[in-house]
Parts: structure tokens; C-alpha cells; sequence
């Protein structure tokens, strides 16, 4: 049996030797460890606080860039004193090949978020990422990997006070569920979402360290972890491969900024600073600010991969067959290039598909070249200069503004969406008629920065933007909540890593937009990569199985075919369906009554309703004296109630969920499996307890199963 030690237990550790403290308790001695090692991390930042730049800097600028490196290492090395600087340990029964094994048999790491090593380079600590800490994660009893004991410790505060001990090796000895890291997986959730580098399992471990040259694709139902696996995958490349993501750069995508306000201490607490963050429509404003919104069938063709096709012929379409020779006038000489080959110029670089900004810069100098061509038939010697000079004629100048003139990526988008007989010309034998009505505005806008562009416009811009100029590519990028978007929006993120890789998180059965996915192989194939592995995690560690037992009544409804997760944690009473008779104010109290009674457990409480329900429900909580939160905001012990609208809810956690009238979150959506989709986000937010109140009936799916 393993053992699992209370702060009080002194049960001798066969594997411990009495070190510095002089003693065999095994817990006073790993008390020690950890209380040597925070040191020796204090003791790194110190070294690196103490450094002196000023006579190894040649010049203000590479000062204040060594300096501003000197800043982000020393925060990477702040010791968070809530935060266990190693959660396991590692004896293996012989030496480990490379530099940190050399030794006598039977080594002995102890795996942590970061490296610490003590003043003379022996590390105290091991980098949960290095290769040396992987059997922690694959290591079992019919592949143990040459390790022999396995241990977990648990924490109070960020005081060490438990133990937990596998013996990998021993045949006596039976195979358990662990006690930590159970108790790890449904700690109350207060703050932001945490790291889950304690806890990662094999199947999650495989994903995690996946190479960075391929994109990975993970589809997971709620709880299985798939969001996390996304973020510690993005450290874990940072960490194999930090001079080449330093070069290119990384990027997460989510789907709201309240998500990625959830989200964004994860990586700061691995030690990873640098990450950016960003919606989809936040990579895609760039240019024209966002103050419309469209109708869900005019938004689901403008999201349609069709308009791109549409774009590129709108935007080809401005190069114009030359009418007139170009005459260059050098001196006393004059040398013509006439328009048949002009035109044969334009046509090469059309046939060739360069993007169109690229083929303008070129066509001066495909003319210039023409022109010297002459030159030297005629017995001159013009060099590079001379051509470039040409290229800049006036009258070549002229030629390229007529045939090959330069393109505003937002004036193409606004002539297609105002003027009907350029839409209809370019989406010719593409888009019906009624899809071409859709996208036309009923009330044209006079200019680019009068129109009131929606987020989808804002997506069509930057395809034809891309079109005009590339778009700059990231070496790795993660995108959560894949499933909610638009061919086109899958094309605006895969062009931000058409050179480099991708991590694509999400759950089909979560798709809550009209335009969201059927399918990872159609939404991949619009991302730009169509030769990505799909990984599919089945096992659920954070909804309790009476929950997502529940919740998946609705699976085939809204996703046919896909498989149910299935929970590793059973928890009786979690589940409670309670119908409330009466009219809405009995309702609402019953509501604010339900919030009380998970006020009493320790955590994180939502309550999640449909949006239109949000204000009456606040209204209510404030009458009854409760303060709340909106989602984004962070829970603290003294504010840990949250009002969210569903609309809001995924990606999101609490410990307790409380939800309002699921008809009505049903009803909130334009179409029944669009709002049973975005019920199946509500019903698995929760982690420890869920109560459903509703006055009204039940959506049927839930009462026929």
C-alpha cells in the first residue's frame, strides 16, 4: 500500500537518507529539500539581480535590450510562496545517462514547474519539461522506465504536508488511485485558472510534448483538460525549442477576453513570460474599428471559404490590360516598350499567383529590365543602378498605376459589400443570388471609415489583405475553442502560422455558432493544416460523473457520434434537479437561495443563466445583499460568486454551478441545437457540485433520456 503521510506521521522513508537535518522523518526531510531549494532560488535571482552591464554594452540601445532580459529572467524567478516549487520526486533504480546523472546508482530527482539548481550547479530541482522528469508523467507498473519509487507530495498554503508514495517495481505492492492527486484535481477553484503541471496524465503527456514541427489537433469533451494540455504544450516548446520560438514567436487565441483573462497566469506560473494573447478579433482589427453586426445568415456567408475565392477575383480584377506603349525618355535617347509586352508581363505575373502588393513592386521592374534589354542591343553597359532608375521613370510609374494599380485591402471589401454589379461579377457561379443579397448593405457606406463594419467584414479585410501583402507568421500558435469559427476565420489564424505549427483545442459538441465546425478534418483543411494528427481525450477529470453523465443526454441531439467523456470522479449528490412551482419571483428567490446554500462550501460559485435572464437575476442577488462578479473579473475569498451570462460560460470553471431555467438558455439561440450546444457548455461547468432550477418545462432531450 503506499503511504500517505499526515503532518504529524513519522514513519520511517526506506528511501531517504537523514541529510543536513539529521533526522529520518521523511517529511522533516523533504521540508528540508524544499526549504533548500527555495533558497537556492533566491540565491539565482540575487545572482542575477547583481549583474553589472555597464562595461559590456557597446551602446545605449544593446543596453536597455540586455537589460529588459535581465528583468524578464529575474521575474521568471520570483519564488510564489503559494505555489509548490517541485510536486514530485523521481528514484530511479540505476544512473541516468547524460549530465545530471553521473553518479552512483539508485538517483533521485524531484520534479518541479522550473530548474533550481545551488551555488555549485547541482540541481535541486528539476524542470518538469526535461526529459530526465517525463517517466513522472509515463512511468507504470508495466513500463516502470527504470524508476522505483514514484512519489507525490501534497500542500496546505505552500507548506509541504503530505506524502505519497509508488513503488513501480514492488509486485506486492497493489495498484491505486492516488489520494493527492485527487484531492490536487478538485482543490477549490478561487482566482484565475491554474497550471495543472502536478497532475498531467499519460495520455495528456503525450500531447504535451508533441514536436513543435507538427500541428496537433485535440478534440476533448468538458473536463478532460484539453485547455490546459494547449497551454503547458506551449511551455513545453518554449522549453525545447526557446531559440527559435524567441525568433518567430507564440501566440494563444481564445474565444472572449474574459477566457483569456481565466487563462493568462498559467504560463507566467511555468515561467513563461513571453506569450502573447489575443482574440480572433483581435488579430483581425487592425485596420477598421468594429461597430456593426450582422444577421446569422448574413454572417454565416460571409464566413463562408467561398469569399475568399471572391476576394481574390475582386482584387485581380483591378490589374487593367495596357492601352498605350511605355516610352522612356533617358538623355537624348528614347526606348519603347509597347503593350503587347507589357501585357505579357502582367499575365506571367498573374499566371504566377504572386500576391498582388508583391507582383505591383514588380512589374516596374520587369519594364525597367525590358528597357535595358534594349539598351544593350544598342551597344550600352547599364547597370543595377540604371535600372532602378528606369523602374522609377515617370512613365513607368504612370504604366504600373494604369495597368497594375496599388489596392486598399478595406476599399475592395466595401465596393463588394455596397456596389451590387461588382459583387455579382466576382461571385459569378460562387454565390446565389439570395447569398449575394445578404451580403449587399442596405444603406451603402460613403467611405471606409463611415462604415459600420461588423467582425465578419473585419475577417473579409484581412483575407484581402493578405492577398495584397503576406501576413506575418508566428512559429507557434494555440487556438482554443477551435470549433466556434468560420472557414474563413480558421483561414485568418492559419495565416498567422502558415510557416510554423499549430496546437487547435476544442470540443464539436461545444459549438455554439451558427457557422461552428461539423468536423476537424473540413475545419484543419481551412486552417492550412490538413496533415494534422487528432488527438481525442476521452477521460473527464474535472465535471463529477453524475454531471457529465447528465449533460450527455444531449450528445445525440447535438453531436451525433461523438463519444460521452467519462469521469474519473464519482461524487454522490452533485447533481440536484430541482423544478420550482410557481411564476418568475419564486423562481428568483429560489435562485438566490441556491447561490447561499454553495456559499457554504469552500470555492468558486457561477451562476450561469441565459443572457436575457442576467439583469433580472443581478437585480435579485443585490436585493438580497450579495455582491457578484462578471466573468473575467477574479474570484478572491471575500467575492467568489460569479453572474454569467451562458453566452459567456465556455472555457470557464467554478466549483459550484448553480443554473437558471435551462428552456431559457435554449431558447436564447437562433436554432434548438444551437441552444442545446450552448446548454451542454452550462450543465459541465461545474467541478464539484451542479443544481438546475427551472420553472418552466425541461428542454425534452433531458427528460426523454
Amino acid at each position: 500500500m503506499p503511504a500517505h503521510v499526515a503532518e504529524n506521521d513519522s514513519t520511517p522513508d526506506p528511501t531517504s537518507t537523514t541529510g543536513t537535518t539529521g533526522t529520518t522523518d521523511p517529511l522533516a526531510h523533504e521540508r528540508a529539500h524544499l526549504a533548500a531549494s527555495r533558497a537556492a532560488l533566491r540565491g539565482m535571482r540575487e545572482d542575477v539581480q547583481a549583474l553589472d552591464i555597464r562595461d559590456v554594452t557597446a551602446d545605449w540601445v544593446s543596453a536597455a535590450v540586455l537589460q529588459s532580459q535581465i528583468d524578464d529572467r529575474i521575474k521568471a524567478l520570483a519564488d510564489l510562496p503559494h505555489t509548490p516549487l517541485f510536486f514530485g520526486r523521481l528514484d530511479y533504480l540505476h544512473a541516468v545517462g547524460g549530465e545530471l546523472a553521473e553518479g552512483a546508482d539508485g538517483e533521485r530527482f524531484y520534479i518541479g514547474r522550473r530548474h533550481v539548481h545551488d551555488a555549485a550547479g547541482d540541481p535541486m530541482v528539476i524542470d518538469w519539461r526535461a526529459p530526465v522528469s517525463q517517466p513522472y508523467y509515463q512511468a507504470s507498473r508495466t513500463n516502470p522506465q527504470d524508476v522505483g519509487l514514484r512519489r507525490r507530495f501534497g500542500y496546505t498554503g505552500g507548506e509541504l504536508t503530505a506524502y505519497e508514495d509508488e513503488h513501480l517495481t514492488d509486485p506486492a505492492e497493489a495498484e491505486h488511485t492516488s489520494r493527492l492527486l485527487q484531492a490536487e484535481i478538485e482543490r477549490p477553484r478561487v482566482g484565475p485558472m491554474r497550471d495543472i503541471v502536478a497532475t498531467i496524465q499519460p495520455e495528456q503527456d503525450e500531447i504535451v510534448r508533441s514536436g513543435l514541427g507538427g500541428t496537433v489537433c485535440v478534440q476533448g469533451g468538458p473536463g478532460t483538460g484539453k485547455t490546459a494540455v494547449g497551454l503547458h504544450r506551449v511551455a513545453y516548446l518554449l522549453y525545447a525549442h526557446r531559440e527559435r520560438l524567441a525568433r518567430t514567436g507564440t501566440l494563444v487565441i481564445g474565444p472572449n477576453r474574459s477566457f483569456l483573462h481565466y487563462i493568462e497566469q498559467v504560463l507566467p506560473a511555468l515561467g513563461e513570460l513571453e506569450v502573447k494573447q489575443a482574440t480572433v478579433d483581435d488579430l483581425v482589427r487592425t485596420g477598421v474599428e468594429v461597430r456593426g453586426e450582422d444577421e446569422a445568415a448574413t454572417a454565416v456567408v460571409k464566413g463562408d471559404a467561398r469569399m475568399a475565392e471572391v476576394l481574390r477575383r475582386a482584387v485581380r480584377s483591378h490589374v487593367t490590360a495596357p492601352v498605350e506603349p511605355v516610352v522612356v525618355v533617358r538623355g537624348s535617347r528614347r526606348w519603347r516598350v509597347p503593350a503587347y509586352e507589357i501585357q505579357e508581363m502582367a499575365d506571367e505575373l498573374l499566371a504566377r499567383d504572386m500576391r498582388y502588393g508583391a507582383a505591383h513592386e514588380a512589374l516596374p521592374q520587369r519594364i525597367a529590365h525590358a528597357v535595358l534589354v534594349r539598351m544593350e542591343e544598342a551597344g550600352e553597359a547599364p547597370d543595377d543602378r540604371v535600372q532602378n532608375a528606369v523602374a522609377r521613370n515617370p512613365a513607368v510609374k504612370a504604366a504600373v498605376k494604369a495597368v497594375w494599380p496599388a489596392v486598399d485591402p478595406a476599399k475592395v471589401v466595401l465596393r463588394l459589400l455596397s456596389d451590387a454589379e461588382f459583387l455579382a461579377a466576382h461571385a459569378e457561379g460562387l454565390l446565389s443570388e439570395e447569398e449575394q443579397k445578404r451580403l449587399l448593405w442596405a444603406k451603402p457606406a460613403r467611405s471606409v471609415k463611415s462604415a459600420k463594419w461588423s467582425a465578419a467584414d473585419a475577417v473579409l479585410i484581412d483575407e484581402a489583405g493578405d492577398l495584397v501583402a503576406r501576413t506575418h507568421s508566428l512559429g507557434h500558435v494555440v487556438l482554443d475553442e477551435a470549433q466556434d469559427l468560420s472557414p474563413m476565420q480558421y483561414r485568418a489564424v492559419g495565416r498567422r502560422c502558415s510557416t510554423g505549427s499549430a496546437t487547435v483545442l476544442g470540443d464539436l459538441a461545444q459549438g455554439t455558432t451558427p457557422w461552428s465546425t461539423e468536423s476537424w478534418g473540413e475545419a484543419l483543411f481551412h486552417l492550412g493544416k490538413a496533415d494534422a494528427v487528432v488527438e481525442e481525450l476521452t477521460a473527464g477529470f474535472r465535471v463529477p460523473r453524475e454531471v457529465i453523465a447528465y449533460a450527455s443526454r444531449l450528445l445525440p441531439a447535438i453531436s451525433p457520434g461523438l463519444a460521452a467523456v467519462e469521469s474519473v470522479r464519482e461524487s454522490p449528490g452533485s447533481l440536484a434537479v430541482r423544478e420550482v412551482p410557481g411564476g418568475a419571483a419564486e423562481l428568483d428567490a429560489a435562485v438566490v437561495a441556491a447561490c447561499e446554500e454553495s456559499l457554504r462550501h469552500e470555492g468558486s460559485i457561477g451562476l450561469i443563466a441565459a443572457d436575457a435572464r442576467i439583469p433580472v437575476l443581478g437585480a435579485a442577488l443585490e436585493a438580497a445583499g450579495h455582491a457578484y462578479l462578471a466573468p473575467g473579473e477574479e474570484t478572491t475569498a471575500a467575492s467568489r460568486l460569479t453572474l454569467v451570462p451562458a453566452s459567456l460560460a465556455k472555457g470557464l470553471e467554478y466549483d459550484y454551478v448553480v443554473l437558471d431555467e435551462p428552456g431559457a438558455v435554449v431558447d436564447g439561440e437562433p436554432d434548438e441545437r444551437t441552444g442545446l450546444r450552448r446548454l451542454y457548455v452550462a450543465l459541465t461547468r461545474a467541478v464539484s457540485g451542479l443544481t438546475v432550477l427551472h420553472a418552466a418545462p425541461l428542454p425534452e432531450v433531458l427528460v426523454q433520456a
